[in-house]
């Protein structure tokens, strides 16, 4: 014999995660695909794999197809041991702004996901909307989210939130909350 419940007797089953009003932001969802990620590599406009020319690197700069560029997060860096004035830096952005990339230093290819991860943040992640808000950063996911994409989103975070905490619903750790004033 199966328990018969009558509509007004049945338990009443509340979503307490739903009705708390926190808001989760996962910084997963903020990695740009691999198809938007590009790397210029000082490396292939070194004279002898050791110096590099101003009057060489303009020259190739000007012929370059920066198309292949446009709209991607490009990684500046040199993968030769060689020291490359700040201005050549400079100068390639400069390139890969007219495209509307975006533009930023890494020490090697494979931190490109990890900065682009940052600019992304950055750009898209608009602090004001969470205007006092209780805000979880997601913790854990498929992706590793690097320690400074933490930071990031904290720092962008904070001057608008009425809390921040770290990691899931049901368990979270909180890192801010805005103090209530003193009488």
């Amino acid at each position: 014999m199966t328990p018969s419940f009558s509509e007004t007797s049945s338990p009443t089953l509340h979503n307490k995660v739903a009705e708390s009003g926190l808001i989760l932001i996962d910084l997963e969802n903020f990695f740009p695909p691999e198809t938007q990620l590009a790397s210029f590599d000082f490396a292939d406009y070194l004279f002898r794999n050791a110096i590099l020319r101003e009057k060489d690197l303009r020259e190739a700069l000007k012929t370059m197809d920066w198309q292949v560029y446009a709209q991607k997060y490009v990684g500046i860096f040199c993968s030769a041991d060689a020291l490359i004035p700040m201005w050549a830096y400079m100068l390639v952005s400069t390139h890969l702004c007219q495209v509307g990339a975006y533009a930023f230093v890494v020490s090697k290819a494979e931190e490109i996901g990890d900065k682009a991860l940052l600019v992304a943040i950055s750009q898209h992640l608009n602090a004001a909307q969470y205007a006092k808000a209780k805000v979880i950063i997601k913790g854990c996911g498929k992706k590793t989210v690097p320690a400074e994409a933490y930071v990031l989103a904290s720092n962008l975070l904070q001057p608008h939130v009425h809390s921040l905490m770290f990691g899931e619903a049901c368990s979270t750790v909180p890192v801010y909350k805005i103090k209530k004033p003193a009488n």
